[in-house]
């Protein structure tokens, strides 16, 4: 039996993306708003990885953020091992709650303090959540993280931009296990790094999930890494899931036009010689999207139906064409 540890419901995040209230009242314009996360939701079961795809904003890391508490959802919620976050980090259970995930960010020189050694970088956590352990100990403990991660104890006295882009990304990894979560939010951990250091980052991250038992969410963008790392798959378009499956299922059987286009797109030497659709089109604007289905413009099997009513996520595909089995490629099941 698995067991759910995040449990994502309705989740919803609104921006406010309106000029200065002075020009709105001079050129006579409303509040202008952003849905850029809308009426998602997904589980993750304890010891796996959850990933995230999708085009450059499709929100991705909103959601990211809105996980971690680094943002406040405009509707829905968020379950942490049964707990609401949005509760849970108020009360009096809020520190023994946090401790328990942590967040490796997309660029790690930007997510390092430059003024600090690596050794205060990745002792802060224990300072929050280990009040108790002293200097020693802490400093003890920073060398055995160092180790973990493939680094050197002594490396604790240099400063982040000593490193390297790979190194740095494991001091952010060390850091992250220093309060020993068992949830990590990866967003796009790798995407700055050149492609034989990635390799290097996410072997690591795998063997750690295995040494540890730890659970991820993984944001990227890059489908290659994601057939690597995950278990599960959501697919995210404009702010909405499109599909949702198992990795094996969602390569091999791929049932939304959308997910069809993006792995279409992957270079694969087994399919050379064998025709593929392109991409067609643009990612339309967040602050303006199309009615109904916000891919339709760019969907070779859109309708009448598609272009006004928004399609629910229904056996783990949101698609019209899917649900009236009009997609050639995926026919609907028949419910039990």
């Amino acid at each position: 039996m698995t067991e759910v540890l995040l449990d994502v419901r309705n989740l919803s995040r609104r921006f406010d993306v309106s000029k200065p209230w002075l020009n709105r009242k001079l050129e006579g314009l409303p509040k202008t708003y952003v849905n850029a996360v809308d009426d998602v939701s997904f589980t993750v079961n304890r010891g796996e990885t959850f990933a995230l795809v999708g085009e450059s904003g499709s929100g991705k890391s909103t959601i990211a953020r809105l996980i971690v508490g680094l943002l406040r959802p405009t509707a829905g919620e968020i379950f942490f091992d049964g707990q609401s976050l949005s509760r849970g980090l108020e009360g009096a259970q809020a520190r023994r709650l946090r401790r328990r995930f942590q967040m490796i960010f997309q660029d790690p020189l930007a997510s390092l303090n430059p003024r600090w050694h690596v050794t205060d970088i990745i002792a802060e956590p224990l300072r929050v959540f280990e009040r108790g352990m002293g200097e020693r100990d802490r400093r003890l403990r920073v060398g055995e993280l160092l180790t973990l991660v493939g680094l050197s104890p002594e490396d604790g006295v240099k400063f982040p931009h000593q490193f390297s882009g790979g190194q740095r990304q494991r001091i952010a990894i060390a850091r992250a296990l220093a309060a020993r979560p068992d949830f990590i939010v990866c967003d796009e951990p790798t995407s700055a790094l050149d492609v034989s250091v990635q390799a290097q980052i996410l072997n690591l991250m795998k063997d750690l999930q295995r040494e540890f038992g730890l659970t991820y969410v993984f944001i990227s963008h890059n489908l290659q890494v994601v057939r690597h790392m995950a278990d599960q798959i959501g697919v995210l378009y404009l702010g909405r899931l499109a599909e949702v499956n198992a990795a094996p299922v969602l390569f091999d059987r791929p049932r939304h036009p959308y997910t069809r286009m993006l792995l279409d797109a992957v270079p694969d030497i087994d399919m050379t010689g064998r025709q593929r659709k392109r991409v067609e089109g643009e990612i339309p604007s967040p602050l303006n999207p199309p009615p109904g289905c916000t891919f339709h413009p760019r969907c070779p099997l859109a309708d009448a139906r598609c272009r006004v009513e928004v399609p629910r996520l229904i056996t783990g595909v949101a698609c019209h064409a899917v649900e009236e089995g009009r997609a050639p490629w995926a026919p609907m099941p028949v419910p039990a």
